[in-house]
């Protein structure tokens, strides 16, 4: 045959993506807020840490808002993947840090 294939039909995966990016915000939020809560008053190496954790919170926010609230495109940015991987990956070093430093 060569007919058109017929569409795609997404079913819920537009529902379960929102909701993942929905749990990565909230966790997102969660450890930067616990990380400013618990290294604020630790001197210059508290408050960068936490100037970190709200830095990463911010750019993994800005990744996945549109996407979280099914506001924006079907297809992500280019750039969202890249910034999820990297504020995984900064969390990991920064928990690393502070558990070392013995601010945690």
């Amino acid at each position: 045959m060569t007919g058109s294939p017929a569409p795609r039909d997404p079913g819920l995966q537009p529902e379960r993506t929102r909701l993942a990016w929905r749990r990565t915000l909230l966790t997102v939020t969660v450890v930067a807020v616990l990380t400013v809560r618990q290294t604020g008053g630790a001197g210059a190496a508290g408050w960068s840490a936490a100037g970190a954790a709200v830095l990463v919170w911010g750019a993994t926010l800005a990744a996945g808002w549109r996407r979280a609230t099914g506001s924006g495109p079907r297809r992500p940015a280019r750039w969202a993947l890249p910034v999820g991987a990297l504020a995984a990956a900064g969390y990991a070093l920064l928990g690393t840090l502070l558990v070392a430093r013995g601010l945690w």
